[in-house]
């Protein structure tokens, strides 16, 4: 088991990092040892995003269009701090593909199934890895609203995922 939010195993107040920039991995010292080193899959359902109209944020939910679970590209590492030994990762991301776009415009490094062990190879020309952090295919994803009781860390419950219609009066549109 590792903790999300990565700690640089050099840290000296253990300041994590939730996400990595698949275009800055090789020049941010946080991140360039761990992607030269340690990187790793992170399997997900999915993820959200929040789409922002005027003074709201309706969240969405993105995943494969076969509703398989994915692998997200991440990067690890150890820190060590007296007693305390910590593992943690953090997930990279990439631009936004035409889909998640109309939400964010960053989004999980999703890696191909053909693309996994070439990703974990550390073998691998770095330039090669550099070509998988590609967005993910629009036409290979879906997204839908769901309840905004995903914004609270202390939801945690299946119907999280459930689709929601918008309230009466408003109108739902990505494109």
């Amino acid at each position: 088991m590792v903790t999300w939010g990565l700690i640089p195993s050099w840290s000296i107040d253990g300041k994590e990092f939730i996400n990595a920039r698949a275009e800055t991995l090789e020049e941010k010292p946080s991140f360039s040892e761990s992607f030269r080193l340690r990187r790793c899959l992170i399997p997900a359902d999915g993820f959200f995003e929040w789409k922002r109209t005027g003074r709201e944020k309706r969240p969405y939910y993105i995943q494969s269009i076969d509703e398989n679970p994915v692998m997200f590209a991440g990067i690890w590492d150890t820190w060590r701090n007296r007693s305390v030994t910590i593992t943690s990762c953090a997930i990279v991301t990439t631009a936004a593909n035409e889909l998640v776009r109309k939400l964010h415009d960053r989004m999980p490094a999703m890696l191909l199934p053909d693309f996994q062990d070439a990703w974990l190879d550390p073998k691998t020309d770095r330039s090669v890895l550099r070509e998988l952090l590609q967005p993910f295919p629009s036409v290979g994803m879906k997204t839908y609203p769901v309840s905004s009781s995903v914004n609270s860390p202390d939801n945690d419950r299946a119907d999280l995922l459930v689709r929601v219609d918008t309230e009466v009066g408003q109108t739902l549109s990505l494109f």
